[in-house]
């Protein structure tokens, strides 16, 4: 929350709350980013800076004004040690089953045979990495022709295991690098060099 950006989408959020309807936002470590901490501009560092926390204390911690207007849910991982896990986890993969829009798709895509027990082994029940794995599985179906989503096409799919604060127990292999972009230079057409005489004059 040290960037103005950080600070407009704030604002927005703040906005939103000044509507009557209700708002379900979602994200990774919201308490950790600072989203809802009211950060200000300090002119002598010329960077955003946090300001003490208010001594109000919701479930031991201290939050600001802005966090105490959001009731935080905590989503896990799916987990299939139960059978209610394991209907969770069919549900949610049906419900991307049933959005899917390759050619050759077919019912039970991802819900039938050992793809269940293999995309939860991919991605250890995380969702974030479930979503990576399968959009990524799809670009690649679409591009290599084959327009269906299996195994030995998955496990052409890298995906990455930072930013995981308890890694799965089977191997999650690491994203490849991408090659960084190059800046591009500020635009100077519309710069003012003042009155043509003076440049000449120089």
């Amino acid at each position: 929350m040290h960037r103005a950006d950080d600070q407009d989408v704030l604002d927005l959020i703040r906005a939103f709350m000044g509507l009557d309807v209700t708002l379900i936002l979602t994200g990774v470590n919201i308490p950790g980013t600072g989203l809802l901490r009211e950060a200000r501009w300090h002119p002598k560092q010329r960077s955003w800076v946090m300001p003490p926390l208010e001594s109000t204390r919701v479930h031991g911690l201290e939050v600001t004004q802005t966090e105490r207007r959001f009731e935080l849910v905590d989503l896990d991982r799916f987990r299939t040690t139960t059978t209610a896990g394991s209907d969770a986890f069919l549900d949610h993969l049906q419900g991307i089953e049933e959005h899917l829009r390759l050619l050759n798709a077919r019912d039970g895509m991802l819900t039938q045979g050992t793809m269940p027990e293999y995309l939860l082994r991919r991605t250890g029940g995380v969702v974030g990495l479930l979503g990576r794995l399968i959009e990524d599985g799809c670009l690649e179906a679409m591009a290599s022709g084959r327009e269906l989503l299996d195994e030995d096409l998955l496990d052409e799919i890298v995906i990455g295991r930072e930013d995981l604060t308890h890694p799965p127990d089977s191997e999650i292999t690491a994203p490849q690098p991408r090659p960084k972009s190059r800046s591009r230079g500020r635009n100077t057409v519309f710069d003012d060099h003042g009155p043509r005489s003076d440049r000449a004059a120089g």
